[in-house]
């Protein structure tokens, strides 16, 4: 979703008051992620040997329209290694960092292959393509070798094995389409749009839909028409939910596909309380199979 976003220019400006401290510690190099999401990928690769913080760690914290405050400024400022979004997703780090160019930074959309000349911009919620994952792992792996090089085959040899679990869930969400040729859903919002992408479900959301969704608004009735005959006429296999995100129009397509006896998939954008980034992504990916598999295919 690109909501209109807060500035974070009032916590930049406070910063340019205030010196930056060391980026490093006792307890290896300084690592600051925006979103839990992002720290657990981190964690995963820093083990023992350096200290992760995540800025938004609370699976009711909304990425898109959050606004950095003078401390969240300063712990990207002094930090070794900033791990990112990027996409817009989250615009106040860039807005941090802007005035810190010298932070060393890792930015998980920029990691992404080009798009086409004249495509649109892909999906921001990268934290669903297991690609881009294993990516920042294999990056950030990189990063604190060099800013912390006693622990370097500690870091690559961590990364090596993130890198393994997540073509491990690639392959879990490649069984789903062969399992289903043909299958479809329709999404309260694209959050988990390089899922779908991976396992060869069709996302049959309607366009203004999905565009009004990701830019934050209210559907047209229309729109919202057409996602409901969907569900009502059992034209697609499931309903795809972000549950960090729960309005009147989403009851209303929850109602639906109850009503219809239609298989509800739940989505987040943060992890979700006391899982790691693995379980989450496996057991999302799961979830979604599961819900399929007792579903005729469409």
């Amino acid at each position: 979703m690109k909501r209109i976003a807060l500035s974070a220019l009032a916590a930049v400006t406070v910063l340019g008051a205030v010196a930056c401290g060391s980026n490093s510690s006792d307890h290896g190099a300084r690592v600051v992620a925006t979103t839990d999401v992002w720290g657990s990928v981190a964690t995963s690769v820093a083990g023992d040997h350096s200290t992760v913080k995540s800025i938004l760690n609370s699976a009711v914290d909304d990425p898109h329209s959050y606004e950095a405050s003078p401390a969240d400024a300063a712990a990207i400022a002094d930090a070794a290694l900033v791990i990112e979004n990027g996409g817009g997703y989250d615009h106040w780090a860039d807005d941090v960092l802007a005035g810190h160019k010298d932070v060393k930074t890792v930015n998980a959309y920029a990691l992404l292959p080009p798009s086409a000349p004249g495509a649109p911009p892909a999906n921001e919620h990268v934290f669903y393509d297991m690609a881009t994952a294993k990516a920042v792992a294999a990056k950030i792996a990189e990063d604190l070798a060099a800013a912390d090089p006693t622990n370097a085959v500690s870091y690559r040899a961590n990364a090596a094995e993130f890198g393994k679990q997540t073509d491990a869930i690639a392959d879990t969400e490649r069984q789903i389409g062969q399992r289903h040729p043909g299958a479809s859903v329709v999404a309260t919002e694209p959050v988990a749009h390089y899922l779908l992408a991976t396992a060869g479900v069709s996302d049959a959301t309607p366009h203004g839909f999905a565009t009004a969704a990701e830019d934050g608004h209210d559907p047209s009735p229309a729109d919202l028409a057409a996602v409901l005959d969907l569900i009502n006429g059992h034209h697609v296999s499931a309903l795809v939910v972000n549950k960090q995100t729960e309005t009147a129009v989403t009851k209303q397509l929850r109602d639906a596909a109850a009503k219809a006896g239609l298989p509800v998939v739940e989505v987040t954008e943060t992890l979700p309380d006391g899982q790691d980034y693995l379980t989450w992504q496996r057991q999302t990916a799961e979830a979604l199979a599961h819900q399929l598999d007792g579903t005729p295919g469409r």
